[in-house]
């Protein structure tokens, strides 16, 4: 028996930047004024984007002595997330912890082989115009869907409502696990670098494109249905699997990714700030489908903050957004050789991109920084391209004339504690933001 096989690399993103000592004002963003004081008590400062809306986001600060954890193994950080009932929960994660288990055969069920699967559903054997998913269980598609389940049930952690996840120290963080934040409300995830879970047990699929492809479970954090979620200082990459050395078969890259960051499914409320994203290809999804159930449930929700993050050698979809209110500001983006786009305009999005900073190689055109998938306006000023302000709309109009946008999303965020310069950006934010810069 066989599963796919991954190859060790070395990210090519350099993240860690050195040490830059920057004055903390009254007026700094996100940052945490008082550095002595405990990083699990900390809250989102008022007024700090869509998650200080309402009743704010506090996370576990109110945690109790017995309801504060300390983990380093991944049965601990699990135990952690479950016990306690409904009372609020601190749980600080100390160096990396390991949550892909003994590795892929481990959750391959008895009779699963990944030969066998190729030859089975070769495009020459079984064609290009039927799907897989009326294939018995007991089919090679029926054990690989039984074999991802396994997965599925060990790298999935679930968070519950008040709770605060802080990494202690610089090399805090996770491999290969999947944060699923569902159905509650506030919680606090911080200084946790995170690597992109690798699906051992991706599915073909014919009809997928013309030639088809294949498809991948897993994000490193989701956060589905939720409300009041702050994600800040997190570092997210593909760490030693990037896609560069995934393998192919039936002439399409076995992708074994999926996002970095997911907001779906009615979710509200979520600031981002701080964070590197990093090395990816479908990097941030807001909002998943444009089906008719998908917007009964999205229309008027997906409300996110996005400001002071470093983009960094990604493909696309930072964020791609549909229905929700988007506010983006104050982040770098430094695209690299595979550039696609950053933001994608999708369904009945709302997008706000402002005082933004773009670091763009020689022969990238500032046009394709916004990407149109829907007809839906877009607001974009005092942005600027390789230190010049640019006018991302007029840019984008000329030079990708198939694809006109619309100025003006149709509302002004107010949720900004400070705007910094966006020609101060990217020193600023690449020596501040990611993992490991919390005290």
């Amino acid at each position: 028996m066989r599963t796919p096989k991954c190859h060790e690399r070395v990210s090519t993103v350099a993240v860690a930047c050195a040490a830059l000592v920057l004055a903390v004002t009254g007026t700094a963003t996100a940052q945490p004024r008082h550095h002595h004081e405990d990083l699990g008590r900390q809250v989102l400062a008022a007024e700090d984007g869509w998650a200080s809306y309402g009743t704010g986001t506090t996370g576990g600060a109110k945690a109790d002595a017995a309801h504060v954890y300390t983990v380093s193994t991944w049965d601990a950080f699990k135990a952690a997330l479950a016990a306690g009932g409904n009372a609020p929960r601190i749980i600080k994660v100390k160096g990396t912890i390991d949550a892909d288990g003994p590795g892929c055969d481990s959750f391959a069920v008895p009779g699963y082989d990944f030969d066998t699967y190729l030859q089975t559903y070769a495009p020459e054997t079984w064609g290009r115009d039927k799907d897989l998913s009326a294939e018995p269980d007991n089919s090679p598609e029926g054990l690989r869907r039984a074999s991802q389940a396994r997965q599925d049930a060990y790298i999935k952690a679930y968070v519950p409502a008040d709770t605060t996840i802080v990494g202690i120290g610089e090399d805090a963080g996770f491999k290969g696990a999947s944060l699923q934040i569902k159905d509650v409300d506030n919680v606090i995830v911080r200084n946790l670098a995170l690597e992109s879970p690798l699906d051992c047990f991706p599915q073909w699929d014919p009809t997928d494109t013309a030639d088809g492809n294949w498809n991948s479970e897993y994000d490193s954090a989701v956060v589905y249905g939720a409300t009041h979620v702050w994600m800040d200082h997190n570092t997210f990459t593909d760490g030693d699997h990037p896609d560069s050395t995934l393998p192919h078969y039936y002439g399409r890259v076995f992708e074994q990714h999926d996002g970095e960051l997911d907001i779906v499914k009615g979710a509200d409320y979520v600031t981002a700030s701080w964070n590197v994203f990093a090395d990816h290809d479908k990097t941030i999804l807001i909002g998943n489908s444009d089906s008719a159930s998908t917007a009964a449930v999205d229309r008027g929700h997906l409300k996110a903050t996005f400001h002071h993050n470093l983009f960094a050698d990604l493909v696309e979809r930072a964020p791609r957004v549909r229905f929700g209110q988007v506010d983006s500001y104050n982040n770098h983006f430094v695209a690299g050789a595979d550039y696609g786009y950053s933001y994608g305009i999708g369904m009945e999005s709302q997008l706000v991109a402002e005082h933004n900073a773009f670091t763009l190689p020689s022969g990238v055109g500032a046009g394709t920084i916004l990407k149109k998938w829907k007809e839906a306006p877009v607001t974009a000023a005092d942005n600027y391209v390789n230190g010049r302000r640019t006018d991302l709309i007029a840019v984008h109009n000329t030079e990708v004339p198939g694809e006109i946008l619309q100025p003006g999303a149709g509302w002004t965020p107010v949720l900004r504690t400070h705007v910094d310069s966006p020609k101060a950006v990217p020193a600023l934010v690449d020596h501040r933001a990611g993992a490991g810069r919390l005290r």
